[in-house]
C-alpha cells in the first residue's frame, strides 16, 4: 500500500503562483511514476505532469513552460510549481503513484486531491 498526501491548494490570481506538495509513505520502494492530474467540474481527469524514477518528465501540452514538475526523494515527496496561472488551470489537483509490487504494475494510487482556482 501506498499513501499520498497533497497539500498546497488555494486561490490565486491570473499570473500568481502555487506549489503543489505531494508525499508518499508505505511500499514507496515500488513507485517507478509519479504525477499530478487534475479534474475540472464536467470534465474528465487528465495528467498534468508525471515524473519518473529515473527523471524523466512528462508535461501536458497546456502547462509547458508555466509548470514544472520535480522530485525530493529524501522527504519521498514530489512538487508541482505553477506560474502564470490563468482561471482555466481551476480544479482539483490529485497525486498519483504508479509502479510495480510483487512482480504486478499498478497505477491506482491517488491522493485526496486539492482545490485549485484561479480568479480572473
Amino acid at each position: 500500500q501506498v499513501q499520498l498526501v497533497e497539500s498546497g491548494g488555494g486561490l490565486v490570481q491570473a499570473g500568481g503562483s502555487l506549489r503543489l506538495s505531494c508525499a508518499a509513505s508505505g511500499s514507496i520502494s515500488g513507485i517507478y511514476r509519479m504525477g499530478w492530474y487534475r479534474q475540472a467540474p464536467g470534465k474528465q481527469r487528465e495528467l498534468v505532469a508525471s515524473i519518473t524514477s529515473g527523471g524523466r518528465t512528462t508535461y501536458a501540452d497546456s502547462v509547458k513552460g508555466r509548470f514544472t514538475i520535480s522530485r525530493d526523494n529524501s522527504k519521498n515527496t514530489v512538487y508541482l510549481q505553477m506560474n502564470s496561472l490563468k482561471p482555466e488551470d481551476t480544479a482539483v489537483y490529485y497525486c498519483n503513484a504508479a509502479g510495480s509490487w510483487s512482480g504486478r504494475a499498478f497505477d491506482g494510487y491517488w491522493g485526496q486531491g486539492t482545490q485549485v482556482t484561479v480568479s480572473s
